[in-house]
């Protein structure tokens, strides 16, 4: 009977023991916030999920709008962990309102400007020149207050001394993925958008006319905002960014990784 007793004593031991090994507590997963141009969607979208790949304690969720929107939200309140911008003016905005980590501020690719007509380019447009055309009644251009592509193709517009006669005529998108929208659709004759963008084009939907020279030099800075309660994750995604993976991602999507 005694032997029972200690044999039962000893199965509750190892039991317990068990019990605690099993319980030992899980490596916790972080969540961190990146809001991206939307021009960066799909490259954006491949550098998250490797970077959550070789980082599985944190999470990536993107959020995606024209650059002015999202300066915006940053300076309502909303909770972002990383800031991709298409031009340098809306982190500039930031920096000034000391929203962000100026250390953590790179620039990390670049893009061109291109017009982009219907597919078989119905109106024989073949420069930005052409725009002024009778027969050509609807471009579309991003919002120049919100989105950086429409403010590049408003200043090589202006600069062409074209602006003044395209004004009446334009069709403002939200962002520049809503401009590549309508030309798809057909409900425009033409637009300016990035090259990244054209080159991801419905098949058979646009074509590229012409590379437009631009006043200011498109390019991406990234940067790690202030009211971050995951600094160091969020260095460590805009560090993967710039780092050999995300160069390679953003130079496969056409970007000119920096």
């Amino acid at each position: 009977m005694k032997n029972h007793v200690v044999i039962a004593g000893l199965l509750a031991v190892i039991l317990l023991f068990a019990g605690c090994v099993s319980e030992s507590p899980e490596e916790t997963t972080t969540t961190i916030t990146v809001s991206a141009a939307s021009s960066l969607t799909d490259a954006m979208t491949d550098v998250a999920a490797a970077f959550e790949e070789d980082n599985p304690n944190i999470n990536v969720e993107l959020n995606f709008a024209a650059s002015g929107t999202l300066r915006q939200q940053i300076e309502g309140g909303a909770p972002v962990d990383v800031f991709a911008s298409a031009s340098q003016k809306h982190v500039d905005l930031l920096q000034e309102q000391d929203l962000i980590e100026n250390a953590s501020r790179v620039t990390f690719a670049k893009n061109s400007l291109v017009l982009i007509v219907q597919d078989g380019n119905p109106l024989g447009i073949t420069s930005a020149e052409d725009l002024t055309n009778e027969d050509v009644v609807k471009i579309s251009i991003g919002n120049p207050e919100t989105a950086p592509v429409g403010k590049y193709a408003k200043e090589s517009l202006e600069s062409m001394g074209l602006w003044g006669n395209l004004e009446e005529k334009t069709v403002y998108g939200e962002n520049v993925r809503q401009v590549l929208t309508y030309l798809e659709a057909g409900d425009v004759d033409a637009g300016f958008v990035y090259m990244t963008d054209a080159k991801i084009a419905k098949n058979n939907t646009i074509e590229i006319i012409t590379t437009i020279p631009t006043v200011t030099e498109i390019s991406y800075p990234v940067c790690v905002l202030k009211a971050s309660e995951n600094k160091d994750e969020a260095q460590m995604f805009v560090d993967y960014l710039t780092g050999e993976t995300g160069k390679q991602i953003l130079t496969d999507y056409g970007f000119t990784a920096e």
